[in-house]
This record gives structure tokens, sequence and C-alpha cells, in this order.
């Protein structure tokens, strides 16, 4: 009875045995097999750039006018202008003081090249130089602002981010979206005759702090600053609208002066960088810093890691038409790695300057490539600033000096 007793429980272990190991096996068998509710998902394409996706979708001559900046012949718009905007598509305009009459003129001109400009798909930069102080292009009905030499001497941050945030409502109100400050040379030769109360001071911590709340507060206002004079026009003793300064620091020099308010900047965020007509020998001998692929795209790309736009300063100016032809000059401006060429005046000067480049691109001299990368950062910051031709429809002047007086009666 034992016997049987104990032979029963040995086949019952056996068949447990052999039930365990049959479920596995078809456990593992249906783990091998697709099931085909699980569906195997699909790749997820890789998310298309669409500023890359514009750039394909343009004309080399949509392009290269991307790449051009120049200046209006009157206080309204004439048939020059049109013709730039229309056939070329050209990138933005600078205005001066020739062009600027009255608020209301100067409203409507803006406008008008806005409303011309409104068949491109590309908004315009209309850009000026509005630093405070002596260099003010806005109507004489809206309140000054100090200069920057009054504001070092102030020496607050908060007072300079405001005068910012003012200059910024300054140009705004007129339908600029891009002004050419602030100013970040370092006034240290007293014989300098350019730049002097342009400056914040002669010291460069101060220039660097005082400058780069300017600066945030041009952009807070919803206006694209673009610092200058790279690499530091401040220790020249000739004006380069005149002539061609040259300033004998070497690098080592740069790194421990010069260029502090400039990396300071690079590194708070800016955005636009307008390079000085200066020769620095002991850099590049032959070419001024505009012209100069050994300062653009060995410094400040590659060692200030500023991948911005870079602007030449006013291309005919006397620095450089007393020493190139102005089609030599664009060439070397192009290929030393500026974004954007700045042809301040005349018709003429602006289509050679288009010419040249597209000529340059045709000949291989510069490539397609090239090209992009430079309308790849003009695109991305006109559409960080969401620029629009938007016609602004009226001034109120009184808002802008209440504005102004309460923040110097501080």
């Amino acid at each position: 009875m034992r016997k049987k007793a104990l032979l029963c429980i040995v086949f019952v272990m056996i068949f447990l045995l052999a039930s365990c190991t049959a479920k596995n096996d078809t456990d593992n068998q249906n783990s091998r097999q697709p099931n085909p509710e699980q569906e195997t998902p699909l790749p997820v394409p890789a998310e298309k750039d669409p500023i890359a996706e514009q750039i394909k979708d343009m004309t080399l001559e949509e392009k290269i006018g991307q790449m051009v900046i120049t200046g209006v012949d009157g206080f309204t718009l004439n048939e020059n202008e049109i013709k730039l905007i229309q056939d070329y598509h050209i990138g933005g305009f600078i205005l001066f003081g020739h062009n600027i009459e009255e608020p209301e003129q100067l409203l409507a001109l803006n406008n008008s090249l806005k409303s011309t400009n409104s068949g491109n798909k590309i908004p315009l930069f209309l850009s000026v130089d509005e630093e405070g102080g002596r260099i003010s292009r806005i109507p004489k009905k809206i309140k000054s602002l100090p200069t920057n030499r009054a504001i070092g001497k102030v020496n607050n941050e908060e007072f300079s981010h405001e005068i910012g945030v003012l200059l910024a409502e300054k140009v705004k109100a007129f339908g600029f979206n891009m002004n050419f400050a602030p100013v970040l040379d370092i006034n240290s030769n007293p014989k300098n005759p350019v730049i002097g109360d342009r400056a914040f001071g002669s010291e460069a911590e101060v220039v660097s702090d005082l400058g780069v709340h300017t600066m945030k507060g041009i952009s807070l206002g919803g206006v694209i600053p673009v610092i200058k004079h790279f690499p530091g026009h401040g220790d020249t003793s000739v004006d380069s609208h005149v002539g061609l300064p040259s300033v004998y620091n070497d690098l080592e020099r740069l790194k421990s002066f010069e260029l502090i308010p400039f990396e300071t900047a690079i590194n708070k965020g800016a955005e636009g960088v307008m390079v000085a007509h200066i020769l620095l020998p002991k850099i590049d001998p032959e070419n001024p810093a505009s012209l100069s692929k050994a300062i653009i795209n060995d410094i400040l790309r590659r060692q200030l890691k500023f991948d911005g736009v870079v602007i030449t300063d006013d291309i005919t100016m006397g620095a450089i038409a007393k020493n190139y032809d102005l089609e030599t000059a664009v060439l070397k401006a192009v290929n030393a790695g500026n974004d954007i060429i700045l042809v301040a005046h005349k018709f003429e000067n602006a289509l050679a300057a288009l010419h040249t480049i597209q000529k340059a691109v045709l000949d291989g001299l510069i490539t397609e490539e090239r090209i992009n990368q430079s309308v790849y950062r003009i695109l991305a910051l006109k559409q960080k600033y969401r620029l629009q031709d938007n016609q602004i429809e009226a001034l109120d002047i009184d808002r802008i000096n209440d504005r102004i007086t309460e923040t110097l009666m501080k």
C-alpha cells in the first residue's frame, strides 16, 4: 500500500514538471513569434530646418541681396530704392541726417520702404546710428539722450539699461528695427578724433558693464543692437571716415584690453557686430580689420566664438575708398567672413557691390555655400526679432518725451 502511494506521488510530480516545461516552451515560442497587435514603431523623420529650407527656395540674386544694406538718396523714396527692393531684393537700408527732416516725413519714408518691400518674402532691416549724444539721427522734436561718456560718469547698470530701452523706443517709433549701437570702444587715446564722448569711458570694465546693459536694453525694446567698432576704435588718432588708422597693438594687448567689452557682450548674447576700418599691422599687415580673415574669422569667430551677424562699417568711407576700389573691397569683405556689406552712399555703389558678389560666385571666387552661411545667419536674426514690413500709422512723440524726461530725472 505504501508502495502504491509513493508511486502515485512520483507520478503526480512528473506530470507537474512536464506541464511546466511544456508551458515554458510555449511561452518561449510565443515570445519569438511576432504579435500582430504590436506594431513596430516607424522611425521618426528628422525635423527639417525651416531656415535651411527657405534658403533652398531662394535664387542666388535673392541671397546676395540679403547681404547688402544700403543708403537712401533723399527725404522720400525714389526709383533707385524701388529698383533695389524689387529687382535686387536688398536686405535693408540705413538712414542718415540727410534723409531726415521732420518726424512725419521720417515715418512716411520708412513706411514707404516697407510698403515697397511687401511683395518680397523677407522683411527689410531698417537701420540707423542712434547712440545718444551727438550721434543721433532722430528728429529734434524727440528729446535727446546723454552721451555715453555722461552715462559712464553715472556708472549705474540700471540707468544704462534704461537708456538702452529708450534708444529702442526712439527708433522703433519711426519703424527702425536695427540700431548700430552701443559703442564698445574704449577711449584710451586722448588724440582720438572720432570716438571721444561716444565711449563709456577709458576703462575696459566700465565700458563692458555699461555697454552690455545698454545692449540688453535695446534688445528688450525689440530692436536689434549692433555692437561696434570691433576690434576697438578707441586707440586711434585718425578718423576712419577720412583715412585708414593704424593701431600697433598685438593680440596679447587686444585680449587684455580692447577685446574685453566685445568678448563680454558676446558671452552675454550679442547678435550683431560691426567691424571697423582700422589696420592692425601686428595681426594682419595687409588688410584692415573689416577686410581681414585673421581678425573676423580667426579672432571674432573662432577665438571669441561669435556666431551672429557680422557687418562691415560703411564700405564707402575714406579708410577703404582711398585704398581700394569698391569691387576689391567687397570681395575681400565677403571672403574675410562678413555677412553684410554696408554700402551707405550712392545707388551705383550698392549695385556694384551686388554685382561683384554675384560675379564672384559665378566665377568660382566665392562658393554658394559661403553665401548660404551668411544668409542663414541673417534670416535667423530677422526671424528671432520677428521682423515684419507692417507700417506704423501714427507717432506718439509726447509719450516718448515723457519717458525720456522721467528716466533722466531719476
